[in-house]
């Protein structure tokens, strides 16, 4: 394998904006790797103009040259220290945060797929991509929560994150906020201006 431990994210000709800044953020806290895959070129076996489900797929590429890996969106703003997530990694399963206001708001527990982490090849990677190839629902993160029911098979398939490395913007909005937060994740339109927003005020310093 090329690498013991890589970030992998992906972007289209929509989200290209968003990389340089991700990327900056990360290399600040981190020396492990970043791959990107173009999603507008990247292929996958699915008929559908959102890209964002072509995410688990690059997962799968991404398992041939690396022993561990995580996935990061490009609105995740990294703010502190991300190496520790690795240390959450569990065999045959994907470490991913709760997804706090999504569980109060559906009551049922979810987890956000915008930071996804693993080792080699989960079978639920797999299972995942299957049912996506047949029914592209919403996003990604609904699909697999599909799969995910009922809650035994989280137990099987995912490992407990802790949400500072995964904060959401409706976690400040619902005063849900973690005590320490490592990546902020700028979800949904609202987000992408509060990005927009950062990026402007980098430029003016």
């Amino acid at each position: 394998m090329e690498y013991s431990k890589v970030f992998i994210t992906g972007y289209d000709s929509n989200t290209l904006w968003m990389f340089d800044w991700m990327q900056k953020n990360l290399k600040e806290h981190t020396d492990i790797p970043l791959i990107s895959y173009d999603f507008d070129k990247f292929k996958a076996p699915i008929n559908n103009s959102k890209n964002w489900f072509k995410k688990p797929f690059a997962m799968i590429e991404a398992s041939k040259s690396a022993r561990q890996i995580c996935w990061i969106d490009l609105d995740c703003h990294v703010l502190g220290e991300v190496d520790g997530i690795f240390d959450y990694i569990e065999p045959n399963k994907l470490a991913m945060a709760e997804d706090k206001p999504w569980s109060t708001r559906r009551g049922e527990t979810w987890h956000n797929s915008g930071v996804v982490a693993f080792e080699h090849r989960p079978n639920i990677l797999d299972e995942w991509c299957a049912a996506i190839s047949m029914n592209q629902t919403v996003g990604d993160q609904e699909v697999l929560h599909e799969l995910l029911k009922p809650s035994l098979r989280k137990l099987i398939h995912i490992s407990e994150l802790p949400r500072k490395y995964n904060t959401l913007r409706l976690d400040r909005l619902d005063k849900t906020m973690p005590k320490k937060v490592s990546i902020m994740h700028w979800t949904g339109p609202k987000g992408k201006e509060q990005i927009k927003k950062q990026m402007i005020s980098e430029t003016t310093q």
